[in-house]
């Protein structure tokens, strides 16, 4: 087996994983068992070096974290949140840990701890490390080839669907959402917010390419649209609702706006599709 380096990028290291697991005969490929594959990658690339133990405790001040093995033992230990409840954001956790392993463990021997925003925030702007860990975790969950299977590029996907390849690569809605906006054809913005203002957004490249993004990092918080979905204070009972709205909403644009009840993380997710409608 080729050892990769620390120098890899997290796209080459997904690459070499998938293609492993890829030719493992009998393997049920999706969802990956994110626990099995790192204990067994780690063995087989580190042996002096390997993830030895995987296990949630009670974390009050972080989601996860990357720790060197005690002096008297060898490898290194992934803890997260025992209080994750979600199987689909605690796989993504798990990968999200694995690719600090496998890309930063040699910068920083301390270890290294994420909250919140860090599993869940993919654009380059925010912390480098954590964009790369978040890179490798969607690559090795959802390869890119298989989720343009089930949902084509050039189609706005639903809610529904995007819901069914969150289960097929047991991750949560948020990040399926994410990785459809890598790849597809159409203008749609992921806005996220809390407390009637955006913490941050993301653009699929046709969106933004036409000029509809929100710019969130280094800038005072923007406030959702009054007239926007995600400005709604009553609790939603149901899993996600949409409304049509007019150009004077988002974007100064017509366009069709779902809202997602993401009470795991305490934010709302409104999906804003650009298109003709």
């Amino acid at each position: 087996m080729t050892i990769l380096t620390k120098q890899q990028s997290p796209y080459k290291w997904a690459y070499k994983l998938t293609n492993i697991l890829n030719a493992v005969p009998g393997l049920s490929r999706f969802p990956v068992d994110v626990k099995l594959t790192a204990e067994e990658i780690s063995r087989n690339l580190y042996p002096d070096d390997p993830i030895s133990m995987i296990k949630g405790a009670s974390l009050p001040s972080f989601e996860a974290g990357l720790f060197k093995a005690p002096a008297h033992k060898k490898g290194w230990g992934i803890i997260y949140n025992k209080d994750i409840s979600s199987p689909g954001r605690l796989n993504f956790t798990l990968a999200h840990e694995f690719g600090h392993y496998l890309i930063h463990r040699l910068e920083h021997p301390d270890g290294i701890q994420c909250g919140e925003q860090d599993l869940v925030r993919w654009d380059s702007e925010y912390r480098q490390m954590e964009h790369e860990a978040n890179v490798f975790a969607a690559n090795l969950l959802m390869p890119l080839d298989d989720y343009r299977l089930q949902v084509p590029a050039n189609i706005k996907a639903s809610i529904e669907l995007i819901s069914q390849c969150a289960n097929r690569y047991g991750v949560s809605l948020v990040a399926a959402i994410l990785r459809w906006l890598e790849y597809t054809e159409s203008k749609s913005v992921l806005v996220v917010s809390r407390d009637g203002f955006v913490l941050w957004a993301r653009s699929s490249q046709s969106a933004y390419k036409s000029g509809f993004y929100l710019k969130t990092s280094n800038r005072q918080p923007i406030p959702v649209p009054e007239k926007s979905l995600a400005s709604e204070t009553i609790f939603l009972q149901m899993t996600s609702m949409s409304a049509k709205h007019n150009n004077d909403v988002w974007f100064g644009q017509n366009c069709e706006e779902i809202l997602i009840n993401s009470e795991l993380y305490d934010f709302k997710l409104s999906l804003i599709h650009l298109n003709r409608y």
